[in-house]
């Protein structure tokens, strides 16, 4: 052995033995055996000691691999409840059509994936056939997270059960002239079957994972018994490589996630070769799986393999299959057994010995089609043993050849998820192969037909019957839409009466309505805080004490702070979810909140509250994620802006948010300059998404954390506040107003920048006898949304002024739009507004510095707006042009 008694390893060293004896007794066993049967035989000794000791529960470091065997060997599989035979007819309709939807629609360039569903078929199946839980049953049903890949197999078993017709299958990635069907799993396009958008890989894992938690949340918060909801997360092999796959695998386990299985099908090919070509991908996840703490289930073989197996007395044949790597393996699918019994066997006379014993057929079955993931018992097996563990996460990697089914043209081959169509002669193979009933007149038009075995079928009849008892179809989203009654206006009042002397930045006056608007005893409880780790920052810690901070575990511990007012205080019904430095976490938290209205008939009002740089930009994928969910809430990007945040510098400073928001349909999008603003913004928003005739949008506002008098808010304003634009004063209302016949000029600003042009605003009229009108710009983006929805009316014959031309109608001078992000974003509504139009922003890079001195170098500052103000009257012959220069050097510009 390596290390006799005598030269233990330091770190044992460290830990004390009372009875060294004992112990060399043990070493000194293994020595022996290791010398009489071989190292071979003391490591499985080994192996099954660990195996043994960890499924005793004692307190030893986990084994991160074990062999590439089956977990569960064939002799433990329970009895399988189902009819085999009609469940592998159901099956074999359903691997038909998808494929035939996928080839008819490649006459007219589509596309489609064949691949991925021939692969994973059992897996779906033996789940909706026994396990998958519908939403016509108590509770709120599973939730299945479905391969996008995978969506040709789903919409065929839609078609059997009567939900897509035949028109609809041909009009598969066709959308436009109705009836069709998306490409993938998409909400917003097939609202009535698809829950959750899962094609932007490593996103369904990721958020299956906050799902499964967000369920226990609202068990632990008396909302929503969950108890009976499973979250079933359909995964490739490939799709483990996005970061986020893996991301939150310490959260599932941490929190003791077994309402959670992960399957993930493991065919060994990604979209241009072998997952892992010189590896194997299966024995990488085991090992990252287990060391994250989840129960890991191998369905790797099917029941061909059990011969080998019992005459494997060496172990040579578990040995040789925990050598060969991937690619090679999927090239031992694809050979002649010749090769196989050279290159596999071959490896040693043991190998060679035993495949003396076996028939050329058995070892081209082995090796060409028998896996664990295509046969139900095995599938049936794990999927029984997941929801039977008990105290954390599961993950089955079930191995399946990709292109299962369809020929050897498809099968293991690395362009196989590219290629689209099978050929007729391909097609009755296949039909040969899966015995169906489809006569060879019906390919008489050079077309593959659908096949169905009709609706009062055999096949049918089962299929129903097992949903039923499952509670109903699936996948199945449904929505019973519940209006939230509007909050009591108290807890808007003390934003819309302002501040009076006292200095609140935008980010606390949110903060604190939130903290109101979550004492009310109709809604209150529905709000849900999400915040990575930054609520501090934000102000937040007032809500510790009084809301909780989520852990499925209480507080198992006493708080350092815990002599203080606001504590850090966590409970097992704690309303805020504090998720860490992880927004991609906070954002699968935000969406599994935000879609609960669907999900579980429970609308919850929550609102993500982040570093503003950190958002659109870390997680823009996800926003449209949310979209694709057709999720409601409100995300906060809060020390918005470029120049607000002192000191900071590049990585910290956001100019371009809005900008990416801008792209995304689903999403509002406000800069309010004033608290009363944000009240304004956030009742109308509670009522468009929460109310009687709830809208499928989010909103995003930013806010910032400079300190700054909150006025009053003005009459008659709250239209121009949620359209985007209103006039907050004119030149007329200041203490000594320029003479009327000055020039005049337009200042527009949203957010921080408001408080620039008011100063400037004063400079003007004081230095240069310039009447400059303020308004606020709420929303640059809800003006042009307005304003794109007038151009598109025009297409139809119908006549529409944009709100911001009406607004700006009659207004004297030119515009000069300032904000403190890029200047694309004011410069979204430029081509509607009929006076001349200019702006100012902060485009390139950010920088450490004081506001005063960023605000300077990027020229926003209120001396800079005067300078450009002048500018552009001097432009239009309404100031001298000298008063430029002059401005510029009285400034220090």
């Amino acid at each position: 052995m390596s290390d006799p008694v005598g030269k233990l390893p330091s770190e044992l060293d460290q830990l004390p033995d009372r009875d060294a004896e004992e112990t060399a007794e043990w070493a000194a066993s293994l020595d022996a055996v290791a010398q009489a049967a071989g190292t071979r035989r003391a490591e499985y000794l080994l192996r099954r000691t660990l195996q043994h000791a960890e499924a005793a529960g004692l307190a030893l470091p986990k084994l991160l691999e074990t062999d590439y065997v089956n977990t569960i060997p064939t002799s433990a599989e329970p009895e399988f409840p189902g009819d085999e035979e009609m469940e592998a007819r159901i099956t074999a309709w359903n691997r038909w059509n998808a494929a035939a939807m996928v080839t008819r629609g490649s006459k007219y360039g589509v596309g489609g994936h064949i691949a991925t569903f021939a692969s994973a078929a059992w897996l779906y199946e033996t789940g909706f056939q026994h396990f998958f839980r519908g939403k016509e049953a108590d509770g709120s049903g599973d939730q299945l997270y479905i391969q996008g890949h995978a969506s040709p197999g789903i919409y065929a078993r839609a078609f059997l059960d009567g939900r897509i017709s035949e028109q609809q299958l041909d009009n598969f990635r066709q959308e436009s002239g109705g009836n069709g069907l998306p490409s993938y799993p998409h909400p917003r396009r097939l609202p009535w079957l698809w829950e959750f958008p899962t094609v932007s890989m490593g996103l369904g894992p990721l958020s299956a994972i906050y799902q499964a938690r967000f369920n226990r949340y609202l068990q632990n918060r008396n909302i929503k018994d969950t108890a009976n909801s499973h979250v079933w997360a359909f995964l490739g092999d490939g799709e483990m490589d996005e970061p986020e796959s893996t991301a939150a695998l310490a959260l599932a386990s941490r929190e003791q996630l077994d309402n959670l299985t992960f399957v993930v099908n493991c065919n060994l090919q990604r979209l241009d070769g072998p997952v892992r070509a010189n590896f194997r991908v299966v024995q990488e996840l085991e090992a990252q799986f287990r060391g994250a703490g989840w129960n890991v289930i191998k369905t790797l073989w099917g029941s061909a393999w059990d011969e080998l197996f019992q005459l494997d007395t060496t172990g040579a044949l578990v040995r040789r299959l925990r050598e060969v790597p991937d690619a090679q393996f999927q090239t031992y699918a694809t050979r002649d057994v010749a090769y196989i019994r050279q290159h596999f066997f071959g490896a040693n006379a043991e190998l060679t010995a035993l495949g003396g014993l076996l028939t050329d057929a058995k070892i081209a079955e082995c090796f060409r089609t028998s896996r664990g993931g295509h046969e139900p018992r095995k599938v049936y097996a794990a999927y029984k043993a997941a929801l039977e563990h008990k105290g954390a996460p599961t993950v089955i990697l079930a191995q399946t050849v990709k292109g299962y089914t369809l020929g050897a043209g498809f099968e293991s081959k690395n362009a196989n998820h590219q290629m689209k169509k099978l050929t007729i002669d391909e097609f009755k193979s296949m039909r040969d192969k899966l015995g169906l009933p489809i006569p060879d007149s019906a390919f008489e038009d050079g077309q593959v037909p659908y096949g169905h075995p009709g609706a009062n079928s055999p096949e049918v009849q089962y299929l129903n019957e097992r949903r039923a008892a499952l509670g109903g179809p699936a996948p199945a989203r449904k929505v019973k839409q519940v209006a939230l009654p509007a909050p009591a206006d108290r807890s808007f009042a003390p934003l819309l009466k302002g501040s009076g002397k006292q200095e609140m930045a935008t980010t606390m006056a949110f903060v604190r309505l939130v903290k109101d608007l979550m004492r009310d005893k109709e809604t209150g409880k529905r709000w849900v805080p999400i915040v990575p780790d930054e609520a501090r920052t934000f102000g937040m810690e007032s809500l510790f004490p009084s809301a909780g901070i989520y852990s499925p575990l209480g507080q198992t511990y006493e708080p350092v702070d815990r002599d203080q007012l606001m504590y850090y205080k966590e409970a097992k019904d704690g309303q805020i979810l504090n998720e860490g430095i992880t927004e991609a976490g906070a954002m699968a938290d935000f969406i599994a909140a935000c879609t609960s209205y669907a999900t579980h008939g429970e609308p919850m009002i929550p609102f993500y509250i982040f570093y503003s740089m950190f958002g659109w930009q870390r997680t823009a994928d996800q926003m449209w994620q949310l979209a694709d969910q057709l999720g409601k809430g409100f995300i906060v990007g809060a020390t918005a802006g470029r120049t607000t945040l002192t000191g900071e510098g590049l990585q910290h400073a956001d100019g371009h948010s809005h900008l990416i928001a801008s792209t995304n349909p689903a999403s509002l999008n406000y800069d309010p300059a004033f608290a009363y603003e944000i009240a304004v913004i956030v009742k109308d928003g509670l009522r468009r998404m929460y109310g009687e005739t709830p809208e499928d949008v989010f909103y995003y506002l930013t806010v910032y954390n400079e300190p700054k008098v909150q006025p009053a808010m003005p009459e008659g304003v709250e239209e121009g506040i949620l359209k985007g634009l209103y006039r907050f004063n004119q030149a007329s209302d200041l203490e000594n107003a320029p003479a009327a016949d000055a020039a005049k000029i337009q200042l527009m600003a949203s957010g921080t920048a408001i408080h620039w042009i008011l100063e400037a605003q004063a400079l003007l009229a004081a230095d240069w006898n310039v009447a400059a009108d303020v308004w606020s710009a709420t929303s640059w983006g809800e003006l042009r949304r307005d304003a794109l929805e007038c151009d598109e009316a025009l297409l139809r014959g119908e006549v529409r002024t944009p709100y911001v031309t009406r607004a700006l109608e009659g207004a004297a001078g030119p515009v000069l739009a300032v904000s403190d992000w890029m200047r694309q974003v004011p410069d979204q509504i430029s081509q509607w507004v009929e006076q001349d139009y200019t702006s100012l922003g902060t485009d390139g890079f950010g920088l450490s510095d004081t506001r005063e001195g960023a605000r300077r170098h990027f020229g926003v500052d209120a001396q800079s707006i005067v300078v450009a103000a002048l500018a552009q009257l001097a432009r239009r012959g309404e100031v001298p042009a000298s008063s430029v220069k002059e401005a510029r050097e009285r400034y220090g510009l």
